[in-house]
């Protein structure tokens, strides 16, 4: 019997190429899988082989867990109950009890041959994988075998195969047996089950590849693939840098009358292809590859690797493309997040910060640093201010409680005197914020901040503006608004 088991292990590790050892590991979880079928509950079963005699011996066993972890008493067992097996017990261990062996004429049970078919199977793939791992993100030709619902297999030539997920093709591709592909090889990790070799035409290396078969000066590195971004079977931006100034990165990528270039986007169902400069400057890239898109400032955030991106409300569209596409494949490239805004409400921005700056400085008699450090901290306001804890203010670098009580009293101060010059301006004029049903002092002392003085300051702005300005809902914005601009009407 125990010469069965060496016969088999030599004749299948012949038969297959494989290591003995890799058969004597499927032939014990096959034994052991088989073994388990003896008890209706759960089980943890070893079985161990002499790899000299072929006699084998199996083991029961229960890992020694606490309250908390105890599952099940077919898998588990307490420690106090450990401890009465075996006194050294202790959490993490386990205790063990030899079992009759199961007879191996028995393998032949089917629990145990899918075992060590399963286990075969996985060799012969991962002995497969290693002979293709030199060539693993490299372009390789194969023939379609099979068809599924979820996957292609794909004959790669000497008996290797591999896995194409639908997933991994292009929208809109169609395959049948027999037909030949190309695609980017890879390899791909199964849950308990060993890796395989995949297949992908949706990932960037199938671009960088296909470029590198068309483009000379790539495969003699002459120019350099620096990034690739892709929405497959859609479009893709690819940027360049030459090794030789005398060389033209973009012009030898798209080729004679775009020749080069063509052949790629054919291959790839005529997806559309930017071909870009590189640049180590992020700003500069970024430049470079949302043209024709034309931007009209950038402001990089380093720390957080955002850039706030300006255009024209014209190019806006076309910088932030269909469904966001031509600005998330910018963000690919560079590496950062895009914000793109129209640059005229940047600048209604900055002149209501700026606003917001002046009027702390020269109302709290701060620097322009510590009042734009307020303003990063959410203290915009005199109104934010005047309410603060002492303890938040405190808090900020610079200041302590005896300067955070100063800037609270000022606070207070500056808006008691505008409240004395809104009431003193809503004696003598009729374009008076309070003039305006629905403003009252509160109101008026917020909007007097944000450089909003008169009534007509109110009447001119837009909705959005207001709310940006002080919170509160659209509808009651439009009202408010409505009512500044009432005497127009009436002068009509």
């Amino acid at each position: 019997m125990q010469n069965d088991i060496l016969l088999v292990a030599e004749s299948v590790s012949g038969e297959k190429g494989l290591s003995q050892d890799i058969i004597f590991d499927a032939i014990e979880s096959g034994l052991a899988s088989a073994t388990k079928r003896r008890y209706t509950e759960p089980s943890n079963i070893e079985v161990s082989i002499d790899k000299s005699t072929g006699e084998y011996k199996s083991l029961r066993f229960w890992e020694v867990v606490d309250e908390e972890n105890f599952e099940d008493p077919g898998l588990h067992m307490l420690v106090e109950e450990a401890k009465k097996k075996d006194p050294n017990s202790e959490l993490g261990s386990r205790i063990e009890e030899k079992i009759e062996n199961i007879e191996f004429g028995r393998i032949a049970a089917q629990a145990a041959k899918q075992v060590i078919v399963q286990k075969v199977r996985e060799a012969e793939r991962a002995k497969i994988v290693d002979q293709y791992r030199s060539v693993l993100g490299e372009l390789v030709n194969g023939t379609v075998k099979k068809v599924t619902r979820e996957f292609l297999i794909v004959d790669l030539g000497d008996g290797a195969e591999a896995v194409l997920p639908r997933t991994e093709l292009i929208p809109g591709e169609v395959y049948r047996i027999g037909d030949r592909l190309r695609a980017v090889l890879q390899e791909e990790e199964r849950e308990n089950r060993g890796s395989q070799l995949a297949l992908s035409r949706r990932c960037p290396e199938m671009v960088k590849e296909l470029f590198r078969l068309e483009v000379p000066e790539i495969a003699e590195q002459v120019i350099e693939v620096k990034a690739i971004a892709r929405d497959a079977g859609l479009r893709t931006k690819i940027a360049v840098k030459t090794n030789d100034n005398r060389i033209d990165p973009v012009g030898a990528c798209v080729g004679m009358r775009g020749s080069r270039v063509q052949a790629v986007s054919s291959e790839l169902g005529n997806e559309r292809i930017d071909i870009v400069v590189w640049d180590d400057d992020p700003a500069k890239l970024l430049i470079n590859a949302m043209g024709p898109a034309e931007i009209d400032s950038i402001v990089l955030d380093e720390e957080k690797q955002v850039m706030e991106v300006a255009v024209s409300e014209d190019s806006l569209a076309q910088a932030i493309g269909r469904n966001g596409q031509n600005v998330r494949l910018c963000s690919q490239i560079t590496g950062w997040k895009l914000n793109v805004v129209d640059k005229d409400l940047v600048k209604e921005g900055e002149e209501a910060s700026s606003i917001s700056l002046s009027n702390l400085m020269d109302n709290l008699d701060v620097d322009k640093d510590m009042a734009n450090v307020l303003i990063s901290l959410g203290f915009s306001s005199l109104n934010l201010i005047s309410s603060a804890k002492v303890s938040d203010l405190s808090k900020i670098e610079g200041l302590d409680e005896e300067i955070a009580v100063l800037l609270i009293n000022r606070a207070k101060e500056a808006l008691l005197t505008l409240a004395m010059e809104i009431s003193s301006d809503n004696e003598n004029e009729e374009n008076d914020l309070l003039s305006v049903e629905g403003v009252d002092m509160s109101l008026a002392l917020l909007l007097n901040q944000k450089g909003i003085k008169t009534r007509d300051d109110l009447a001119e702005l837009s909705v959005d503006e207001l709310c940006d300005y002080v919170e509160m809902e659209e509808e009651i914005a439009g009202i408010l608004i409505m009512k500044a601009r009432e005497h127009w009407f009436n002068e009509d």
